[in-house]
C-alpha cells in the first residue's frame, strides 16, 4: 500500500511536470483547431459557479464573449458584481447575470436552485467550477467537512436539483465539472468526510476530484438518455487566485510556468461548443482530448464500483427528495 502511494505521487508529479503546466499546454495546442472554438452560442443559458475569479472568471467571460446568456454563481456579492460588469465591458455583451450563493451551505444551494428554477428557463450548460482547498479542518453550520461541502455536496445538489432545466435543453444540455489532476493519487473512499484523526487538506480535495470524476460517469450512464451530457475535465496547473493561496508553496516553486486562468478555462470553453457527437459521455477531458482516469499501476481503477455507495450518503446527506436521486 505504501509503495503503490508512493508511485501515485511519483507518476503524478512526472506526469505533470511535463503535461500540466504551461509548457504543455503550449505543445498541445499545436494540435488545436481554430474551428472548434468559433461557434456561437446565442440563445443558450450557462450557469457557471465560483465564476468572479481564476478558471471560473475566464470561463464565464468566453462563453458570454460567444454570444451566450450567463449566469455567474458567486459567493461575494460584492466581487461577483465586480467580475460580472468586467465581463459585460470586455465582451459587449449585457446577458451577463449575478446569483449569490455560499456554495458551502446545502440549504443556500437548494434554496438559489429554487428561485433560478422559478423562472423555467432551460439550462444548457452547468459548469461545475467552484473549488475550494482548505487545509485545516473546518466543519459547516450544517456539520459538514468544508472541502467536501463545496467541491462534492454542493456539485451533487446543484446538479441533481437542475436535471428538470438541464432537461429542457436537451438533446443539447451538458454538465461540464472541472476536476483536477490531483485526483490521480488517491481511489475513491467511502470516507467522504476525511475522519481520520490526521487531517489533510490536499488530500482532502484530491479524493473530492475523484468522486467528481466517478459521479460524472455514473451521472451519464444514468441520464444520458434524457438528452443531456456529463463531462469532467481537468485544467492543468493553473496560476489563480484559489491556487495561490491554497498552495502558495506549490505556486511559488512553479512560478512562471503555471498556466494563465485562460489555458485552464480552455477546454472547460470547447466543451461547452462542441457537437455532442463529438464527445464521449461520461468521459475526463484535459486539453481538448479525452485523458485517462487513472495512471498506469495506481490501482485506483476499481475503487470507481464504490460509487453506487457513496451516491446514496450524499443523497442521505444532501436531504435530496428521491425523485432527484440518482438509481
Amino acid at each position: 500500500m505504501f509503495l503503490q502511494k508512493a508511485w501515485r505521487t511519483a507518476a503524478f508529479g512526472l506526469y505533470g511536470l511535463t503535461q500540466f503546466t504551461k509548457s504543455g499546454f503550449q505543445e498541445h495546442a499545436k494540435k488545436f483547431k481554430e474551428e472548434d472554438m468559433q461557434i456561437r452560442m446565442e440563445g443558450k443559458n450557462c450557469v457557471v459557479t465560483g465564476a468572479n475569479s481564476g478558471i471560473g472568471y475566464a470561463t464565464a467571460e468566453g462563453l458570454a464573449s460567444r454570444g451566450a446568456t450567463v449566469y455567474m454563481v458567486c459567493r461575494s456579492k460584492e466581487r461577483g458584481e465586480a467580475a460580472l460588469s468586467k465581463i459585460q465591458s470586455a465582451t459587449g455583451n449585457p446577458n451577463v447575470h449575478l446569483e449569490v450563493c455560499d456554495l458551502s451551505s446545502i440549504n443556500n444551494v437548494k434554496s438559489f436552485v429554487s428561485k433560478f428554477s422559478s423562472d423555467d428557463k432551460p439550462v444548457h450548460v452547468l459548469v461545475n467550477n467552484a473549488g475550494l482547498l482548505e487545509q485545516k479542518r473546518v466543519i459547516t453550520p450544517e456539520g459538514l467537512e468544508l472541502n467536501f461541502a463545496v467541491n462534492v455536496a454542493a456539485t451533487f445538489t446543484i446538479t441533481e436539483l437542475m436535471m428538470p432545466l438541464l432537461e429542457k435543453a436537451a438533446p443539447d444540455a451538458r454538465v461540464i465539472t472541472v476536476s483536477s489532476g490531483g485526483m490521480y493519487t488517491t481511489p475513491l473512499t467511502k470516507d467522504l468526510q476525511f475522519s481520520g484523526s490526521n487531517f489533510d487538506g490536499t488530500l482532502q480535495y484530491a479524493r473530492n476530484k475523484r468522486v467528481q470524476v466517478a459521479l460524472t460517469e455514473k451521472w451519464a450512464e444514468t441520464y444520458g438518455k434524457k438528452g443531456v451530457g456529463f463531462y469532467s475535465m481537468h485544467p492543468g496547473w493553473a496560476e489563480t487566485p484559489g491556487v495561490a493561496k491554497s498552495l502558495p508553496d506549490f505556486s511559488q516553486r512553479l512560478s512562471g510556468k503555471l498556466r494563465t486562468s485562460e489555458e485552464g478555462a480552455d477546454t472547460v470553453i470547447w466543451l461547452a461548443l462542441q457537437p455532442k457527437e463529438k464527445l464521449v459521455p461520461g468521459a475526463f477531458y484535459f486539453d481538448r482530448a479525452e485523458a485517462p482516469k487513472h495512471l498506469l499501476f495506481a490501482g485506483t481503477a476499481k475503487s470507481h464500483a464504490l460509487i453506487d455507495s457513496i451516491v446514496d450518503e450524499l443523497r442521505s446527506l444532501c436531504a435530496l427528495p428521491a425523485q432527484t436521486a440518482l438509481t
